[in-house]
């Protein structure tokens, strides 16, 4: 019986492009399996004869043949329909590589270099106002003695006997065909007879790299910085990966950050609390006059607008809260002993509410120990 014209088979134009060609396999494929049609004869025969059609015309030599002389041209198991009904990997083999990166027919892969972290801690002043700071990272380079290939000057690598270059191998078990990656040079389709001496072999070398890096004003504790291609080398002259700077703000002996806003804590005296006064406070960029006012009690809290962070990402900055805390004094001497027992007993027999928290709290708990029932 004649063979029928593989473009008709596979039902695509005589000028389809491999993409065309393989959709249409595929789908073919998937409707013709014999294990989506199981005792049907003739489904199978139609999956044999799709199956010998992609391998042809998927090869752009066979192709080529098959395109001048017909079926004649094509010698082999490609016009034969070679192959079994259940060599899978062909219909999903391409969708499994793109996902999870598989080694790849023609071999000589170019691994990407892995992605590296490096902690800098920083002062606060440094991650308010932007600093540049120069890191010594530990990383894997490109062997300069053979150019990153691996192979020693002069030589170089040549196609894996026992893949033929192509990087993967197939296994036969029973209708299956299992395609695996090649144990002999793990993917990469080539091997290296002559190994580099400096880098033997791996196409990269160990070295401690400086890098300058300039740190944006207003970045915060977690922070990241990316460095595209700072990371290590890739191997087989592979493409770098990046390294990433994680920001770490050291603590502040006077300052604490929220998200924009800074926040310190201003002791003032007893007398600075009761009669108020100007007490100077300290910023990142200078000092300011913190004005408190008379009767100020402790924990109140006072803004000074305009002098906290800058976003990094743009917008208004930050504010300084400063909070008070009225300090007791200590250490007295028998005269202040005196002058504040005095003072306090004019505190007594004053009329007029002097303590207003202490004597709210007193209430409370009066009333508090007049309502429990013993």
């Amino acid at each position: 019986m004649a063979k029928r014209d593989y473009y008709e088979i596979l039902n695509v134009a005589r000028n389809a492009s491999e993409a065309e060609i393989k959709q249409s396999y595929r789908r073919l494929a998937m409707k013709h399996h014999p294990d989506r049609n199981p005792g049907d004869h003739v489904a199978e025969e139609q999956f044999k004869e799709a199956k010998e059609a992609y391998e042809v015309l998927s090869d752009a030599r066979k192709r080529a043949a098959y395109d001048q002389f017909g079926h004649a041209g094509v010698e082999g198991p490609a016009g034969g329909g070679g192959g079994g009904p259940a060599d899978l990997n062909d219909i999903f083999g391409g969708v499994f590589r793109d996902i999870f990166g598989g080694a790849r027919s023609g071999g000589n892969q170019n691994y990407r270099g892995a992605d590296l972290r490096y902690n800098l801690d920083l002062t606060l002043e440094e991650a308010v106002f932007g600093t540049t700071a120069k890191i010594r990272v530990p990383t894997l380079v490109s062997c300069a003695a053979c150019a990153g290939s691996g192979a020693k000057p002069g030589t170089k690598a040549i196609a894996c006997p026992t893949c033929r270059g192509v990087g993967q191998v197939r296994m036969q078990q029973g209708f299956f065909s299992i395609q695996q990656t090649c144990p002999r040079c793990q993917g990469r389709g080539t091997i290296i007879p002559e190994p580099c001496e400096t880098c033997r072999g791996a196409g990269r070398v160990e070295e401690q790299k400086t890098i300058s890096v300039k740190v944006p004003a207003g970045v915060d504790n977690g922070d990241r910085i990316r460095l595209a291609g700072e990371g290590e080398a890739g191997e087989y002259s592979g493409p770098p990966g990046d390294l990433y700077v994680q920001i770490r703000v050291k603590p502040h002996p006077i300052f604490t950050r929220e998200d924009n806003d800074l926040y310190c804590e201003v002791p003032i005296s007893f007398t600075a609390a009761a009669l108020g006064g100007d007490r100077e406070v300290p910023t990142l960029d200078g000092r300011v006059s913190l004005k408190i006012p008379p009767e100020t009690q402790t924990g109140k809290v006072f803004r000074v607008r305009g002098k906290g962070v800058k976003p990094v990402r743009g917008g208004p900055t930050g504010d300084l809260l400063c909070r008070v805390g009225v300090e007791t004094p200590v250490n007295l001497t028998k005269e202040q002993k005196e002058l504040l027992q005095k003072f306090a007993n004019t505190m007594e027999k004053g009329g007029k509410h002097h303590t207003p928290q202490e004597e709210g709290w007193l209430d409370k708990a009066k009333k508090f120990f007049e309502e429990m029932k013993f």
